[in-house]
């Protein structure tokens, strides 16, 4: 599915763009569940295996829910808790980037380096 060039430059733009901007953990995902490629910022203990099925399950959800509304999708999901939030944008038809950050970063910024990193994973894949 991705060249080993491709995730390369994928985790590159995901540690420039987001790691590097104070997100605490990005996992990339195919709709199914499967990782396809996880940045921390080093203080992490995350299960990204259990994290990426269950994103993916609730991600389908929603898109289920969404096509009850008469909506053809949701492409951007955002949960916000009292220490973390999660952000779950599409980036092509079958794969979501999910970013985790603390209170100590703005919703706003996440939601435009998001944006950006997924216009340069688009080029990457050629979408």
């Amino acid at each position: 599915m991705f060249s080993h060039e491709q995730l390369n430059a994928i985790d590159k733009v995901i540690k420039t763009h987001l790691i590097d901007s104070g997100v605490e953990n990005v996992i990339y995902i195919d709709l199914a569940g499967n990782a396809i490629t996880q940045q921390d910022n080093g203080n992490q203990t995350l299960d990204y295996m259990a994290f990426a099925a269950l994103a993916a399950g609730n991600f389908a959800a929603v898109d289920a829910m969404a096509k009850l509304i008469g909506e053809s999708e949701f492409s951007l999901l955002f949960h916000k808790g009292t220490k973390s939030s999660i952000h779950f944008s599409k980036v092509t038809e079958d794969t979501i980037l999910i970013s985790m950050f603390s209170k100590t970063i703005s919703l706003g910024l996440v939601r435009l380096k998001v944006s950006e990193a997924v216009a340069k994973i688009n080029a990457i894949c050629g979408a």
